[in-house]
């Protein structure tokens, strides 16, 4: 396991695997699936549809409080949270 990956796996929601680290967000109306890979430093924002079906999404259409908590869990687990800014 990566260093940051396994950092990231004690906050909570947070699970790692291997060198990628994913966390689940059920809101109001909408549920995220979040992941961060270690070496390439990069998040990746995926909806999970009420079918179950998770599709990759743009940080444009994110919540705005989302953002800013997978920010702060980041930097929490010593990552540097511009990577959650960082376009793939």
């Amino acid at each position: 396991m990566g260093e940051q990956t396994t950092a990231l796996s004690k906050r909570e929601g947070w699970r790692s695997e291997g060198y990628a680290a994913r966390v689940h967000y059920e809101g109001a109306t909408e549920q995220y699936s979040v992941e961060y890979y270690e070496p390439t430093g990069l998040v990746v924002y995926w909806r999970v549809r009420g079918d179950g079906e998770a599709v990759p999404v743009t940080r444009e259409s994110v919540p705005g409080p989302l953002r800013q908590r997978i920010r702060e869990d980041l930097s929490a687990a010593g990552v540097d949270p511009t990577a959650e800014r960082e376009t793939l």
